[in-house]
């Protein structure tokens, strides 16, 4: 991959590094598609040398000349370094206001927010927390001994919420069932990590990780009446 366009002969996005944005039903164009792929290619390749080298020994201009493309236009796609790291996190951002929208009729947000969960812990996806996978344990090394991606990714968090509230209907209401809502997923996903931190494998965990789960989103269910 080489030059300084973005696929389109129109340079980067500048949309603050998260990708354009897929809707469900919806199937992206060449277009959109070949400029996902140049974000997946340029995050990829600064992981790859943060992996290596460690956060803080990796300079942007590196990552550009990994990725083959000049530091402006890397800046147009990622503002901050702390982003070329973080872009998976984008990816997730608007998870849960998207499974509450795109929910069957008849089905409460929270029971549609719980089963997305249990699915995830099924499937071992990173999100949960219960992946031992080598390179989501290097990654999620990285991630937590760094404290600006730490901090960066708490500004993910609050963007997370602030789409959820939305799709819960806006309001104090919203507001409030969000910020729990995200809090118990993100202490769940922490403990799952923890322990397959500590050496247990991912199977091991699981069983607990479910009844972890059907607590958590139970006492959500019992506070949060309205959803």
């Amino acid at each position: 991959m080489s030059g300084d366009d973005d696929g389109n002969g129109n340079g980067g996005t500048g949309n603050g590094g998260t990708g354009p944005t897929v809707l469900p039903g919806h199937d992206p164009g060449l277009r959109e598609r070949k400029k996902r792929r140049r974000y997946q290619e340029i995050s990829d390749a600064a992981i790859a040398l943060f992996l290596a080298k460690g956060f803080d020994g990796v300079s942007v201009a590196e990552v550009a000349a990994a990725a083959e493309i000049s530091k402006p236009t890397l800046f147009r796609y990622f503002p901050a370094k702390e982003d070329l790291a973080l872009h998976r996190f984008a990816d997730h951002e608007d998870e849960a206001a998207r499974v509450v929208a795109g929910r069957p009729d008849g089905v409460r947000p929270l029971d549609a927010l719980r089963d997305h969960f249990l699915d995830g812990l099924g499937r071992r996806d990173p999100v949960t927390g219960l992946s031992d996978d080598e390179s989501v344990f290097a990654f999620h090394r990285l991630l937590y001994g760094t404290p600006s991606l730490v901090a960066r990714l708490h500004g993910y968090q609050r963007r997370s919420e602030e789409a959820l509230a939305a799709a819960l209907g806006g309001g104090i209401e919203g507001a409030l069932g969000a910020v729990q809502i995200i809090a118990v997923q993100r202490v769940l996903a922490e403990e799952n990590w923890r322990r397959i931190r500590e050496g247990e494998p991912a199977e091991v965990v699981y069983p607990g990780a479910v009844e972890q789960a059907e607590l958590a989103f139970g006492q959500l269910r019992t506070g949060l009446g309205l959803w």
